[in-house]
């Protein structure tokens, strides 16, 4: 499985949805225009919109439904990264190989481009027409999900916790919005309640391989491929698997999580062949 090609052509329809997504916002300040498209389409895996889009397709055989969630997913996840890289949070001068946002537009504008980012997220969602997707984004956005996870993951810089208090950071901070992406994606396309919970159960072992595997590559990662300084965590003293359980633990920990999510997908048959191989993926990258 090219898991590469898999999520360039997922990330090109997402690209291609999300320029939409800017054409009926004529009078808004061009300055502010720029800052959310600095962030927007700086690159990067478009993995969550990647997984909303495989979702659908593998339960009704198009993606097309779920190309509005999947925008507003990937504009909250922008929102947040342009947020996390201001100096009052982790102060990053880099975010895939090119300048934050605030390094280029200063912070005033950063913030409030991560603030447009969030709401044109729901107007976008909106769109499908499906309240209930709109509810399901803004709880895994929200402060038991991604914001949450933010908070939890700030009380627990310079500090030691437990195992069981990493992961629920992690849950919220990383894995709602991967859940949310498949639920999402599942929704949408009429997908029954056992199919759902079943990619929820692939998404939330998902985001733990991820986040793993994101710890890992701060530790000992290539700056170049990953387009950002490493070592951020240490410097920030973050809560984080290799400083709790050590390297080779926290490798396999990832590798229980990625074995885990393929689990998850044992109802499903060949069509979910790409989010067997995504599971796998998430552990071996390189950025």
């Amino acid at each position: 499985m090219d898991v590469s090609g898999y999520l360039h052509a997922k990330g090109a329809a997402t690209e291609a949805a999300l320029e939409a997504c800017f054409v009926p916002w004529t009078q808004a300040p061009s300055p502010l225009i720029e800052a959310m498209r600095h962030s927007l389409f700086a690159g990067g895996k478009r993995l969550r919109p990647a997984l909303a889009l495989g979702a659908c397709e593998i339960i009704c055989g198009d993606m097309t439904p779920a190309l509005p969630a999947a925008c507003a997913i990937e504009m909250i996840h922008t929102y947040s990264l342009i947020h996390d890289d201001l100096p009052a949070m982790d102060d990053d001068d880099l975010r895939r190989g090119k300048p934050t946002c605030h390094k280029v537009y200063g912070e005033a504008t950063a913030i409030l481009a991560g603030d447009a980012l969030l709401t044109m997220a729901f107007d976008v969602a909106a769109s499908t027409g499906r309240a209930d997707v709109v509810a399901e984004i803004a709880r895994a956005a929200g402060v038991e999900g991604m914001v949450g996870g933010q908070q939890f993951d700030l009380e627990a810089e310079g500090k030691t916790v437990a195992l069981e208090d990493l992961r629920r950071i992690h849950r919220a901070k990383t894995g709602a919005l991967i859940c949310v992406a498949l639920r999402c994606g599942a929704m949408l396309a009429h997908g029954t309640q056992v199919q759902l919970e079943r990619l929820t159960r692939f998404g939330d072992h998902l985001g733990l391989a991820f986040q793993i595997a994101d710890d890992l590559l701060d530790v000992g990662g290539d700056e170049e491929a990953l387009g950002k300084p490493v070592g951020s965590d240490a410097r920030n003293a973050k809560s984080t698997y290799p400083a709790l359980v050590g390297l080779d633990r926290a490798r396999a920990l990832a590798e229980e999580a990625a074995t885990a999510a393929v689990e998850a997908l044992e109802d499903f048959g060949e069509e979910a062949g790409p989010f067997r191989a995504l599971a796998r993926f998430v552990v071996s990258r390189d950025r």
